[in-house]
């Protein structure tokens, strides 16, 4: 077993259980949540904290917040919500899509640098330490800037170990080119996972992915475009095909966002979407795939094999 860094110290890998490896907890944009809290409504924490306590209730042990910091990632607060609902969570260093334009001309060095900082002694001045990185890329595939923090990413893995989470554009085919660049910067694919890979239902694409080394992160339930009900056939086809153990199932939602007075998806559809919230994979996929014929004992170790293989690099 490993020890990873999670937001209130370090946690031995047979204490991660019943895990979601792609959530948020709290999301909006680097410095909101201090500096413009209203926008994040009332009681964010209180709110934050009620979502994991019934997460807790229905099963759920470890989250792993991917809200990297141009993503609002405030690590006192998630710290604070751990504490007073009993749930892990593993905070990310590294960053997602939107490389600033201050960022031009940084080096990937650079940026590696931040990033081993974060794993290693903490981050925003705080002793609490990133336990994944992260690094992204989409539809327009893996631009200059995003090769930059990619490669960054590569380069504090070597220097930290921490594992390495990619936001892909599964329907592009997109890591078909960032795992090029990672095998480039000399990267053991068994440490990389590829997250969205439930956009697409091509399952030869997703089984080249497997057959690199990588873990798969199916996190985007229900999702948008593809429907929840293809996304649970397609992650049917990759345990019948043998990869139940490499799998790693989530939402990618939020609990706490932006109260936006004109939202783009209002409150109240994105609730009846999924009024589950951390619990639709348990409450909705689990009985779909047990009406499909996969076996209790397959069910009760998805959300747990997966991730702990992951985390330990196996």
């Amino acid at each position: 077993m490993a020890v990873i860094n999670s937001v209130l110290g370090p946690l031995d890998t047979s204490r991660l259980g019943f895990t979601l490896m792609h959530e948020h907890v709290m999301s909006s944009t680097a410095g909101a949540y201090r500096d413009y809290p209203e926008l994040l409504g009332e009681n964010p924490v209180e709110k934050g904290v009620e979502a994991l306590k019934k997460a807790k209730e229905g099963g759920v042990d470890t989250i792993v917040d991917m809200t990297t910091l141009d993503l609002g990632r405030d690590v006192t607060y998630l710290a604070e919500v751990s504490k007073k609902s009993g749930v892990n969570i593993i905070a990310v260093t590294g960053w997602w899509l939107d490389t600033p334009r201050a960022f031009t001309g940084v080096s990937a060095d650079q940026l590696s640098d931040l990033f081993v900082k974060e794993v290693t002694d903490g981050i925003s001045g705080t002793r609490i330490k990133a336990g994944i990185l992260k690094a992204a890329a989409d539809i327009q595939g893996v631009t200059p800037a995003l090769e930059t923090v990619l490669r960054a990413v590569a380069r504090a893995h070597h220097k930290t170990l921490a594992p390495i989470v990619l936001h892909s554009y599964s329907p592009g085919q997109v890591a078909r080119q960032q795992i090029a660049i990672l095998r480039d910067e000399g990267i053991n694919l068994k440490r990389v996972k590829i997250d969205h890979s439930n956009d697409t239902t091509d399952v030869e694409y997703l089984t080249w992915i497997l057959e690199q080394g990588c873990y798969l992160g199916l996190d985007r339930y229900p999702g948008r475009n593809t429907s929840p009900l293809a996304r649970t056939k397609t992650l049917k086809a990759l345990i019948d095909a043998g990869y139940k153990d490499k799998l790693c199932i989530s939402h990618d939602i939020t609990a706490v966002g932006v109260k936006a007075a004109n939202p783009e998806v209002p409150d109240e559809v994105r609730l009846r979407t999924n009024p589950h919230g951390y619990l639709y994979i348990k409450n909705v996929v689990f009985p779909q795939l047990k009406e499909m014929g996969v076996s209790d004992r397959v069910i009760r170790d998805l959300c747990i094999t997966g991730p702990h293989n992951f985390f330990d690099g196996r």
